[in-house]
């Protein structure tokens, strides 16, 4: 039976019993309701409590379930229904702190190739992917998902590997080149020979991955469990010298009353409640309560590189130009040559140019996996790869790049580069002053690009070259004075990463909805400061609701005091109890708001 029905249940019955007491006087029969049901309660709680038991872990329903007995037992059911309502209660909140919002694969499933256009004596037939086999010839025709990983036969075509290496940058691929189930064509056709069934392809894999980190979810204690084996102790000790010097057993029931553990079973889940109501005003949504748990004690956080620590859109970085062309009337021959075309180069190009400079253009002839020819302003201009365009001996950059003729004379290339996030170097500084001194990259871009991109942001170490199976594998390796480990991702490549860290962070605003679904946290605004709130938000909740279950103990424990002496019946010791409650419950609410490191966070990122 689920907590909120127990709640529920509870509530009904008890208001019941009240109707029969006090309207028709029916003692026994209100007595007998609250017996059933405290008695109903307890066997569940038993049962749940030996299961927790054999799990290795210990709560704090020991303590209730012999509340719940011991005043049944002296006829205090009043009291009884009351510590009853409490615990139905708290169980609830904690279920709705919870918050189990699960980590479905349907999108990742329903996003995997599922046809596959095989070659066979001249005839091109379409097969579901999981009949290809090994060795088999497959067309992958423009614009289409590549359904098993194999190598180029004949053709040519750009091919976007972003989702499953993290590299933004398209990649030029040709005859023997590896290509990777889940990348996706470009403008040409081409014929691939299959190396791997459907269910070993990297896509597949990718799967498998996350299924497999889902099955082994990382231990974490509640924190009510911390104190619930000392709190308990004590409340025995006290309840038992009780009984012992009064001789009367009703005592035993009046110390316990007090001694409810409803403090430990409110307190946390309410303030873990209201930081995952403060967070989500900040465009925030945390899935559950014991990741503010573990985010609040982080010791490392990873982040992916492309669309996570940078844009993830190509942009224009250098026009380097040879004589007679300057740099301006290099970009405008460029871009009015591409502005027909839609490959993710030419939109950066003549999206960096006013419309109203592009020349007239006509005769345009793309060659595949080369570039294009066009005639421009009455000029022969070919745009492309280095070897499609000139002959000569060049210095090559590292960043990616195009060349440009004019009349078959170099006329000079422009680069490209992932522009990095206004706010990410501002939000490393903020994560290390909130306590995160080890920040790692762990990205699939090329070491050089890698390492200028952490150098620049301030990132302390940087992993390159890294397929989804190595990001995980740097997760795992990270010594336990250095976890909790976060990860913080975009794409389909993050899902595993995101799913086998301590706590996964997805930038659900332009990410995958694998990604988001494989996480924990997901940002909903296309802002990376807000990892750094996020961080300060938890930090935040778990003191608060730290020293809302503290306050409980500590008046629980002076009220057992007052109750060891008899001069506190159990009726009016819970009636006490609610006042314990109300207490933490209030302290708790103070979760909700923007504390004063929020606010100093959120000033500094408005003013980048």
């Amino acid at each position: 039976m689920k907590h909120t029905t127990k709640f529920a249940l509870v509530v009904l019955l008890g208001v019941l019993a009240l109707f029969l007491e006090f309207s028709f006087h029916l003692h026994l029969a209100a007595q007998i309701i609250i017996t059933v049901v405290g008695i109903f309660i307890s066997i569940t709680m038993l049962i749940e409590m030996i299961k927790t038991l054999r799990s290795g872990k210990y709560g704090v329903d020991l303590l209730a379930i012999t509340a719940i007995v011991a005043t049944l037992a002296v006829g205090e059911y009043w009291a009884s229904i009351v510590v009853l309502i409490m615990l139905t209660g708290g169980d609830s909140l904690e279920d709705y702190a919870a918050h189990k919002a699960g980590k479905e694969l349907q999108n990742l499933l329903d996003n995997s190739p599922q046809k596959a256009h095989v070659l066979s004596d001249g005839h091109l037939t379409t097969k579901s992917v999981e009949a290809v086999q090994v060795n088999d010839q497959v067309v992958v025709k423009p614009g289409e998902v590549v359904p098993v990983d194999g190598i180029v036969l004949s053709g040519s075509s750009i091919f976007d590997e972003s989702s499953l290496t993290g590299e933004s940058n398209p990649v030029t691929k040709s005859i023997s080149d590896d290509l990777m189930s889940g990348s996706i064509n470009g403008d040409g056709a081409i014929t691939m020979k299959v190396t791997k069934i459907a269910a070993d392809s990297q896509y597949q894999t990718i799967v498998k991955l996350v299924k497999a980190s889902e099955a082994q979810p990382a231990h974490f204690v509640r924190l009510a469990d911390r104190y619930a084996i000392p709190f308990t102790l004590i409340s025995y000790l006290i309840a038992g010298i009780a009984w012992y010097i009064s001789k009367d057993p009703v005592r035993f029931a009046e110390v316990l009353v007090v001694a409810s553990p409803c403090p430990l079973i409110l307190a946390a889940p309410i303030a873990l409640v209201s930081g995952m109501s403060s967070a989500n005003r900040n465009g925030i949504i945390i899935k559950n309560g014991t990741t503010i748990e573990k985010f609040a004690t982080a010791k490392t956080i990873a982040f992916d590189k492309t669309g996570t620590l940078t844009k993830g859109i190509l942009a224009l970085d250098q026009i380097k130009s040879f004589p007679p062309y300057s740099t301006d009337q290099l970009l405008a021959i460029a871009a009015s040559a591409e502005q027909q075309s839609s490959h993710i180069l030419a939109r950066s190009i003549v999206n960096a140019v006013d419309k109203n400079i592009l020349l007239p253009v006509s005769e345009i002839q793309e060659v595949t996996g080369m570039g294009i020819t066009a005639q421009v302003d009455q000029h022969h201009v070919k745009i492309g790869r280095k070897k499609f365009v000139t002959t000569e001996t060049l210095e090559t950059p590292k960043q990616t790049a195009i060349y440009i003729s004019v009349d078959d004379k170099f006329a000079g290339y422009i680069t490209f580069s992932d522009q990095i996030r206004p706010e990410a170097s501002i939000t490393i500084t903020q994560l290390n002053e909130l306590g995160i001194k080890n920040t790692l990259m762990i990205s699939g871009d090329q070491k050089a690009t890698a390492n200028m991109v952490g150098n620049q942001i301030g990132i302390a170490k940087v992993y390159s070259e890294c397929l989804p199976k190595d990001k995980i594998a740097v997760l795992k390796d990270q010594e336990n004075h250095l976890r909790p480990v976060v990860m913080v991702g975009d794409g389909v490549n993050d899902a595993p990463s995101l799913t086998v860290a301590d706590v996964g962070i997805a930038m659900g605003a332009r990410g995958s909805t694998a990604a988001s679904e494989s996480a924990d946290i997901v940002i909903l605004k296309d802002d990376l400061g807000r990892v750094a709130r996020a961080l300060s938000i938890s930090q935040y909740t778990m003191k608060i609701a730290k020293q809302s279950v503290l306050i409980g103990i500590f008046i629980c424990i002076g009220l057992m005091l007052i109750a060891a002496t008899g001069i506190i019946p159990a009726l009016i010791g819970a009636l006490f109890q609610e006042v314990v409650d109300t207490v933490t419950i209030l302290w708790a609410l103070l979760a909700h708001r923007d504390n004063a490191d929020l606010k100093q966070l959120i000033a500094q990122q408005k003013n980048i």
